[in-house]
């Protein structure tokens, strides 16, 4: 059977290649995983005890169906597929998302995108996948957690977590702004200061004015005129 292939992400959860499952968890590389929930009508969740032959958390308490997504596969085709594969639930449409988990250690360097849905059982247990499952009462799993949390894989217990504590979404990176055109104005023209006036200056203006002297035009000389001979 050839190894699974996963997706690698980057801090944001955008495919940059692809990589083997022993290469992903060995190197400690982002992938994309999902983790489904399955409530009963009487608001019952219903855990599952992982195999001892996993490879992490063997034998540990998980959530009802969980697992990674194949290379090229969507979160929500992973979910469904899961449900079908580990617990024999076929769900006709996709189950209600309820939150994103960041990838983290806790995660196993995991994006996870956590589902819920209702189903009372049976259910057909993929015993390749896990060692059995059983329905309990959410203040029940507070309690054992509170008391012997690593009875559970770390990343239900971050998962349980979020489920009475959703986080919050990740701000959006804010877009750079442009910088406004700059409107050049022309600079009106300063005012000249009049200058103080000296006392001096000031003296002779309060002085009269003097009337100016009459001028006196010259006369025509009469012009002589010469007499024939």
């Amino acid at each position: 059977m050839s190894e699974e292939i996963f997706d690698v992400v980057d801090d944001r959860d955008r495919v940059i290649g692809k990589q083997i499952r022993r290469e992903v968890h060995r190197r400690g590389l982002k992938h994309r995983a999902i983790h489904l929930l399955v409530f009963n009508a009487r608001g019952e969740v219903f855990l599952q005890k992982r195999s001892f032959k996993k490879d992490t958390f063997p034998g540990a308490w998980d959530s009802s169906a969980s697992g990674h997504l194949d290379s090229g596969e969507t979160y929500d085709a992973c979910a469904v597929r899961e449900a079908r594969e580990e617990i024999g639930l076929f769900l006709d449409r996709t189950p209600k998302r309820l939150f994103k988990i960041e990838a983290c250690a806790q995660t196993g360097q995991e994006f996870v995108w956590v589902y819920r849905t209702d189903a009372n059982g049976p259910f057909r247990l993929n015993l390749d996948e896990l060692e059995c499952g059983a329905f309990f009462k959410p203040d029940h799993v507070n309690r054992w957690m509170a008391e012997r949390p690593r009875d559970f894989a770390d990343s239900f217990r971050l998962v349980w977590q979020y489920l009475h504590n959703p986080p919050k979404p990740k701000p959006a990176p804010a877009a750079k702004r442009r910088p406004a055109p700059r409107t050049v104005t022309k600079a009106k023209p300063r005012a000249e200061k009049s200058r103080p006036k000296s006392a001096k200056a000031k003296a002779k203006a309060k002085q009269p004015k003097r009337a100016a002297k009459p001028v006196a035009r010259k006369s025509a000389r009469p012009t002589a005129v010469r007499k024939r001979r």
